[in-house]
């Protein structure tokens, strides 16, 4: 397909409001970007644009839609439960799908081994609305259950951006100017357990908060046996593991949870958020143990001491239960380890030989293509002069180029500027596969043979400068 060329950015009417009353400065990085679009129908990868583009959806809305774009199955529950004209926020009553959903989560997260140590182990749900907000909830419950203050977390960890789960990340980019956050929380490098366990040793962390698929820090997964390893360690010295599982979670690398992919992990908490309710009704959760759930609500006067206002609410419940329906009925988790395979397969074949691709990395449908300096004098000196003006601006280049060239939407990690982020919904086929690797390929020989790649970003450098 023929891509037309966008060289004036899209700047649909509804920006003009959004540029006064919300975010100004953000209408004004993707039109520089030339990414400010107006999407008129979105259906499984496929975004359709007003100008009569077709982009191709390569980001997920960072992993939120693992089953396309406004599914027709999770559209039809919500359309269903919203003409029945049910209970959908009355706050006194039992949420009538809240425990179906529950129950369910808790038995896909438990393992696919039902004979495994861990196959009862997370036996409640909290429901929430975020991520963030599903952290959060975490750090209160550890804390709850251990009497202890402290949090431990990873380098390069993506957490959140509220307080609380701002304090689990060390990127300084996102926490300036924010003010004190939590204290008594530390780094531990990822994947060294050695440096874990001198940190458990002290005995003041109520929690070890981790991902076990590191995404944001360049697609790293945990190296083979960490997990197990940081299991045993939180169990020795009484420390809680709380998986978070927010982008990594609901089959996006082809099983579950990410952390079954490692043998022994047996969190005591995990986190999902994003994906679970189809990408159309913000929905969380953080699965526990009985101890966590009875360290917190531990009477009937504390049957309220933790709450969300819009936690059970009908619509989020049946989108997840209609989410879950289909990542089973379609086999999306064998689905995304297959096409991963065959994704990565393909970008390693197609990007061989190019000096700045260092990696090509992932698991399931998540995947990264690392780039890096390079070595040749010609391109060192361009390269230089894009992150002389800013570490992110080659990143960025990149997306602009497959966005507007190439029909492509995609970014890049949040905490490594060097890494491109592939994360197609899990419903996306071989052509739409085929189509990003010709896609990349194209861009990145343009960065090694064109002039125009290095020079014609100047000028929205020397706007980028003026943000």
């Amino acid at each position: 397909m023929i891509v037309p060329e966008v060289t004036v950015p899209l700047t649909p009417a509804a920006s003009a409001d959004y540029s006064s009353y919300v975010n100004p400065q953000w209408v004004r990085l993707l039109d520089l970007l030339e990414m400010n679009a107006t999407y008129t129908r979105c259906e499984g990868v496929e975004l359709s644009t007003a100008d009569g583009r077709t982009i191709l959806d390569f980001l997920s809305g960072y992993c939120v839609h693992n089953t396309g774009h406004n599914h027709p199955a999770i559209v039809a529950r919500l359309q269903e439960e919203l003409q029945r004209r049910g209970p959908a926020m009355l706050q006194s009553h039992v949420p009538e799908h809240a425990g179906d959903l529950a129950r369910r989560l808790c038995a896909l997260a438990n393992g696919p081994d039902p004979a495994a140590k861990s196959a009862d182990r997370l036996t409640k749900v909290f429901f929430a609305c975020s991520g963030s907000e599903g952290v959060e909830s975490a750090i209160k419950f550890s804390r709850a259950a251990t009497r202890r203050d402290g949090l431990l977390y990873a380098h390069g960890a993506f957490h959140g951006l509220t307080c609380g789960a701002l304090s689990l990340m060390g990127d300084g980019f996102w926490r300036e100017k924010f003010g004190p956050l939590l204290e008594n929380t530390a780094p531990v490098t990822f994947g060294d357990a050695r440096a874990l366990e001198a940190a458990l040793a002290t005995k003041k962390y109520a929690a070890f908060v981790v991902e076990a698929f590191q995404s944001e820090s360049g697609i790293h997964p945990a190296p083979d046996g960490y997990l197990k390893e940081a299991r045993q360690l939180c169990s020795k010295y009484g420390t809680l593991l709380v998986m978070d599982e927010v982008q990594t979670g609901m089959f996006r690398t082809g099983r579950f949870l990410a952390a079954h992919h490692s043998e022994g992990a047996d969190p005591d908490m995990v986190v999902l958020a994003k994906a679970l309710s189809g990408g159309l009704v913000p929905c969380s959760a953080l699965l526990m143990t009985d101890d966590v759930y009875k360290a917190v609500y531990s009477s009937l006067k504390r049957s309220i001491i933790h709450t969300s206002t819009f936690s059970e609410n009908s619509l989020s419940m049946c989108a997840g239960l209609a989410t879950l329906d289909v990542l089973e009925s379609e086999n999306l988790g064998q689905r995304a380890l297959a096409s991963g395979e065959y994704l990565r397969g393909r970008l390693r074949e197609q990007l061989a030989g190019f000096e700045m691709v260092h990696d090509v990395r992932g698991l399931g449908l998540l995947s990264g293509i690392e780039f890096r300096a390079p070595r040749s004098a010609k391109l060192r000196v361009a390269f230089e002069a894009f992150r002389h003006i800013h570490e992110s601006m080659f990143g960025q280049v990149i997306v602009m180029r497959l966005f507007r060239d190439q029909g492509i939407l995609t970014q890049i990690c949040g905490n490594n500027f060097m890494v491109l982020k592939v994360a197609p919904p899990l419903v996306a086929s071989e052509e739409h596969l085929d189509r990003f690797v010709a896609a990349i390929r194209a861009v990145t020989e343009e960065m090694h043979t064109s002039s125009s790649f290095w020079t014609e970003p100047l000028g929205l450098a020397r706007r980028v400068l003026n943000i």
